[in-house]
């Protein structure tokens, strides 16, 4: 039995940062390419570029910021903006994984997961 969990950040019911959007910024940020980590991270241009857009208006700030020229020269970075709340949604991530290690380890200690997790075999007294 494992205790699983979902991050995400929102404002006003909109959500600005989670885990498929960190996967993308830290995508653009290793390949330098919206388009390559569209790719990446399993999703089209369209799509990445909307999550991209909404960030940046729920946000106010910009998130990235993109380079013309062709193959050679254009591609794209993350603002110092779009560093900081990469970090800081990777800070706010790890803490909930460890907060969700330390209950998996508990498991054992409630009795009615502990029982679904790790039941005991009864005899059947029917079979006789």
């Amino acid at each position: 039995m494992k205790i699983k969990h979902k991050v995400w950040i929102e404002k006003d019911d909109e959500i600005i940062m989670g885990m498929g959007r960190e996967a993308l910024l830290k995508a653009i940020k290793e390949t330098g390419s919206i388009t390559k980590a569209a790719e990446k991270v399993g999703l089209n241009y369209t799509k990445a570029m909307s999550y991209i857009k909404a960030m940046e208006e729920r946000s106010g700030q910009k998130i990235i910021i993109t380079f013309k020229g062709g193959t050679e020269r254009g591609g794209a970075k993350l603002t110092e903006f779009g560093e900081g709340l990469l970090k800081d949604f990777e800070s706010i991530v790890k803490e909930y994984e460890k907060l969700r290690e330390r209950l998996q380890k508990g498991l054992k200690r409630r009795k009615y997961l502990s029982m679904i997790a790790y039941p005991k075999k009864e005899e059947n007294k029917d079979a006789e």
